[in-house]
């Protein structure tokens, strides 16, 4: 097949999984010319049956097992609970298939190099969907950055700030399951940290670079009597806090919460170098961002830059199963990533700095 004709030819998607990100999923892969929902895989037949009609989606099945036995395509997006992004990824990517998996990419460490090696086993393409990568901001900065504009980096702030469990702004969460999970261990959740943490930490590492040393402190305020809600035992953490050191030396602090009032989503980061300092703050702007450089150091004046637009990770995905060429973030950013959060929660039960291999 030609490399034009590649280009152009449809690709055949099932989505595993059918909670509230699987319709961003559903919805985005819809809207690119020659990209097709064929099939998805839910076991709850209600859940399973309306996004289907939703959708238009042709075939609908109980699991994955299932849809890798009789359904044809090419490619697959997994939106599953955490727990189950694993052994679903290594399963699909060992019958040939496209990978797009949700965050985090596995509940730890070692799980990720499993993926990590299947992914490589089977040559086919695989991301994971740190989807803040889709804003143009945070690209122009890592390409500032590299290119030294801002001089050696030695300081790093950055934020995730949810406000969920002191407003309705997305629901009440005492009565939702869909909320309720990402509170209880039991039910696969890693927390704060886990959850959104793990946003937080590729988008400080993607332009800065890897970490290599962190202290966190992890905890779950009370929420409820006996910290209890039905079949739910709220113990996962809900606000995370770490102080790192990156590869290049560089100091830092990350943190994250569920409590923060006033911010329904917001992500801030402000790298500060030896020659000038970028912000972003996704409350101002996701397509541009502060710069205070040049000329303008002496006045501490900060001036607004406008990004390039840049492909979301559904576009960037299709785009490499029809060329060939691997986008990131890949499963091996994936679990890079995921290496920190390990450390993360080894420092917190040992209340103590972890070191950690630098990683991309």
């Amino acid at each position: 097949m030609s490399m034009e004709k590649s280009k152009r030819r449809l690709v055949r998607l099932a989505i595993i999984g059918t909670g509230g990100m699987a319709r961003t999923h559903a919805k985005s892969f819809q809207a690119i010319r020659g990209a097709k929902l064929v099939a998805i895989a839910e076991p709850d037949i209600g859940r399973r049956t309306a996004f289907a009609l939703e959708f238009g989606v042709p075939a609908a099945f109980a699991s994955t097992r299932e849809l890798l036995a009789r359904a044809d395509f090419d490619a697959v997006s997994i939106v599953t609970p955490d727990a189950f992004h694993a052994e679903t990824s290594i399963a699909c990517l060992r019958a040939g298939k496209h990978v797009l998996c949700e965050k985090p990419l596995a509940l730890n460490h070692r799980d990720a190099l499993r993926m990590v090696k299947a992914a490589r086993a089977a040559g086919t393409i695989n991301m994971v969907n740190f989807s803040y990568r889709n804003w143009p901001c945070i690209h122009a900065v890592a390409e500032l950055i590299a290119r030294g504009d801002l001089g050696t980096i030695v300081h790093v702030e950055a934020n995730y700030l949810q406000t969920w469990l002191t407003s309705k702004v997305w629901g009440d969460w005492h009565t939702t399951p869909a909320w309720l999970w990402r509170l209880s261990k039991r039910h696969g959740s890693n927390g704060v940290l886990g959850d959104i943490g793990v946003h937080i930490v590729d988008f400080a590492t993607y332009p800065v670079g890897g970490i290599r040393k962190v202290y966190a402190q992890l905890k779950a305020f009370p929420k409820a009597p006996r910290d209890r809600i039905g079949e739910y035992v709220l113990d996962a953490n809900d606000s995370a806090v770490l102080n790192v050191e990156f590869a290049n030396g560089a100091l830092g602090t990350i943190h994250t919460t569920r409590w923060s009032s006033g911010h329904a989503n917001r992500l801030f980061l402000k790298i500060s170098g030896t020659k000038g300092a970028v912000e972003i703050d996704s409350e101002r702007s996701v397509d541009s961002f502060r710069l205070c450089a040049g000329k303008d150091l002496d006045a501490v004046k900060w001036t607004e830059v406008k990004a390039k637009p840049t492909p979301n990770i559904y576009q960037r995905f299709i785009t490499s199963i029809r060329t060939g060429r691997q986008d990131q973030p890949d499963f091996a950013r994936g679990a890079a990533v995921q290496q920190v959060l390990d450390a993360c929660f080894a420092s917190d039960a040992a209340d103590r700095p972890v070191r950690l291999k630098a990683r991309r």
